[in-house]
């Protein structure tokens, strides 16, 4: 009643009778099931997924996106896969990750890397984050890869589990994102994604601190030594 639709077309919704809801009728749900701007998107994906196979989990990055993060010297820069594989990274981010283990995959080091737990301050909410991005991108990926991972986590991982149970789909977060690196201790930074022209899945991160705080002392401190 609240979505404005009969009982009979919800339940034939719910039941996969109803294949072609229109795009009123998905965002009347979404407002009574209150859904924010990304689980909405979610939604309409389930509804109408736009499924796309990749030629390769590791196609090679444009060397314009490449030239483009090894300018940021003040500013970690990685780009990333639909399964959050790091494809390549600039200087400042390679020191910012030097010496952990698991760190070609963004999922595997936050859960299969113990020490992931003291390099996120908020370890549940950057986990949260990633958890969704990887539900989110099985909607619209057909990659046995994905699979592959969501298997490896899930039999390694009982947070893994966990999280993935929730089905949350494209968490956003404008906090800083707060971490404590080894050598320069604690950074508050600001991070940014950027999805990549002509490269679908690909999302380039960027994050920076806020102009004259402790953490671009400690990001300039680590570009002059990286």
């Amino acid at each position: 009643m609240s979505a404005g639709v009969s009982l009979d077309y919800y339940t034939r919704l719910e039941q996969g009778k109803q294949r072609t809801p229109s795009d009123q009728v998905i965002d009347a749900l979404a407002r009574v099931f209150r859904l924010d701007a990304a689980a909405t998107a979610h939604l309409h994906e389930l509804a109408r997924p736009r499924a796309w196979t990749p030629k390769s989990t590791h196609r090679p990055v444009a060397p314009d996106v490449v030239q483009l993060i090894e300018h940021l010297t003040h500013a970690p820069a990685f780009v990333v896969n639909h399964r959050l594989d790091v494809l390549v990274r600039n200087r400042l981010s390679a020191s910012l990750w030097e010496g952990y283990e698991h760190i070609d995959n963004l999922l595997r080091f936050t859960f299969l890397n113990p020490r992931s737990r003291e390099f996120f301050l908020k370890w549940e909410e950057e986990a949260a984050f990633k958890v969704a991005h990887l539900r989110a991108m099985t909607m619209v990926v057909q990659d046995p890869s994905v699979r592959d991972l969501i298997e490896e986590l899930s039999d390694n991982s009982e947070d893994f589990r966990r999280l993935w149970a929730r089905h949350d789909a494209g968490v956003t977060s404008h906090e800083p994102k707060r971490l404590c690196h080894r050598k320069v201790g604690d950074l508050d930074l600001w991070r940014q994604k950027f999805r990549i022209e002509n490269a679908p899945g690909y999302l380039l991160f960027v994050a920076q601190a806020k102009l004259g705080s402790p953490s671009e002392r400690a990001l300039a401190d680590m570009a002059a030594h990286s």
